[in-house]
C-alpha cells in the first residue's frame, strides 16, 4: 500500500468512526406522559448531535392506535410488555437486535429473553414496576393492601378515590379481587367484576391519569396506580404510602423498539444501545422513580431510590405479583364490553 493509498483509507476510516460518534439528524420519541429524563436527552443529543423530540401518550390504546393509522413521523415507542406481542404480530416494529448491540451485555439475565420478545429482535428494557393502591394515610388509617379501597371503598375515601384507566390493570385487579385468575372466561367470575365495577364506580371521584399533580396537591385522596408514580407522590408528601394488594398486583415492564416506518432508524438504534448503559437507565429511573433492566445500574440510583418500599418489593408482597399479559382476543373482547360499559 502506497502512502496515498494508506492516506486514503484512514481518511475513509476516521470519518467511518466521526460518523458513528456524531450521527447528526432527528429523532422522534413517542413515549408516555412525565416518563422521559430531559437530562438523559440532552446528553444523547450532545453525544450524537441529534435533536430529540418526544411526543406524550396517556395509554397503550392510544399509542397502538396512533401508529395503527401510519405516517406518524415517529421512530421509537414505548409499549408495554403485553402488548408487545400485539405490535409485533402486526408488524409494526423493525427488527433491531438489540442483541448485537454494544450496551445490550448491561441487560439483567431476567430482562434478556422475555417471553414478549424472544430473543429481544425489537426491545430494549425502558423500566418496569408493579400496579397498586396509593393512599393519603392522613385520611385513612386501615388497610392500603388491598383492591378493597377501589372496589369496597372505605367510608372515609368514597368520592375522593381515583382510578387510573388502564383496562387491562383495572379488570386485573378486579378479577383478583373477587378470586378469579388473570385472563379468566369464566362468565360467573367476569359477571361478578362486571357487578363489582359498576358498584364501585359511584364513589370514585374520576377516572384519570393525573395522579401525581392531584395526588400531591389533595384533590385524590387514594388511586389506583403505578409505583414509580407512588414514589413521587409520597416524596411530594410523606403521608402518601403505596400498597401492594394481597388479592394479587400486576409486574409489568415498558420497552423501547423502532418502529417499521421509522424515518431516523439509525438514530433510533442509537438511542436503543445509549440507554442500555447503567450510568443512563440510573439517570432515567431518578427521573422516572421505576426500576429498570440494566445490570450495574444500582450503583448509579438516587438515595431514595434504593431503599424505597415502591421499589424495593417487600418479601411478603412478592408471592401475590404476577407479570400482566394480553388475553386471547376472546377473552379481551368480554373485557371489552364490561370496560364500555364502565365508561357509560
Amino acid at each position: 500500500m502506497n502512502w496515498k493509498t494508506k492516506a486514503t483509507a484512514i481518511g475513509l476510516a476516521l470519518l467511518a468512526t466521526t460518523s458513528l460518534a456524531r450521527a447528526d439528524g432527528v429523532l422522534n420519541i413517542y413515549n408516555w406522559g412525565n416518563y422521559t429524563s430531559p437530562d438523559a436527552i440532552k446528553k444523547f443529543e450532545a453525544k450524537y448531535n441529534v435533536k430529540v423530540t418526544i411526543t406524550d401518550y396517556d395509554s397503550n390504546d392510544t399509542a397502538l392506535a396512533k401508529v395503527r393509522q401510519g405516517g406518524t413521523g415517529f421512530d421509537i415507542v414505548v409499549p408495554s410488555q403485553n402488548y408487545m406481542p400485539i405490535w409485533i404480530k402486526e408488524g409494526l416494529f423493525l427488527e433491531t437486535d438489540p442483541g448485537k448491540m454494544e450496551n445490550f451485555k448491561n441487560v439483567a439475565p431476567e430482562w434478556a429473553n422475555p417471553d414478549f420478545d424472544p430473543g429481544r429482535k425489537y426491545s430494549v428494557p425502558w423500566a418496569w414496576g408493579t400496579v397498586g393502591v396509593v393512599v393519603n394515610t392522613d385520611v385513612y388509617k386501615g388497610d392500603i393492601n388491598t383492591w378493597g379501597i377501589v372496589f369496597n371503598t372505605p367510608d372515609e375515601l368514597k368520592g375522593k378515590v381515583n382510578v387510573v384507566p388502564e383496562m387491562n390493570d383495572v379488570m386485573f385487579a378486579a378479577i383478583k379481587y373477587v378470586g378469579g385468575q388473570q385472563c379468566t372466561g369464566d362468565k360467573e367470575v367476569l359477571k361478578k367484576v362486571r357487578d363489582l365495577l359498576v358498584a364501585a364506580k359511584p364513589n370514585w371521584i374520576s377516572m384519570e391519569y393525573n395522579t401525581i399533580e392531584k395526588m400531591g396537591a389533595g384533590d385524590f385522596k387514594a388511586t389506583s396506580d403505578w409505583n414509580g408514580s407512588a414514589l413521587r407522590q409520597r416524596l411530594a408528601n410523606p403521608a402518601i404510602h403505596y400498597g401492594y394488594a394481597k388479592e394479587g398486583f400486576a409486574y409489568w415492564s415498558d420497552n423501547v423498539v423502532v418502529l417499521k416506518e421509522a424515518k431516523n432508524v439509525e438514530n433510533a438504534k442509537l438511542f436503543q444501545n445509549f440507554i442500555m448503559d447503567p450510568e443512563v437507565a440510573a439517570e432515567l429511573s431518578a427521573f422516572h422513580r421505576y426500576a429498570n433492566g440494566i445490570s450495574g445500574s444500582d450503583k448509579y440510583m438516587p438515595a431514595d431510590m434504593k431503599d424505597a418500599p415502591e421499589v424495593i418489593i417487600p418479601a411478603d408482597a412478592k408471592p401475590h405479583g404476577e407479570l400482566g399479559v394480553m388475553c386471547p382476543s376472546d377473552v379481551q373482547e368480554i373485557y371489552t364490553k364490561i370496560w364500555t360499559e364502565l365508561q357509560k
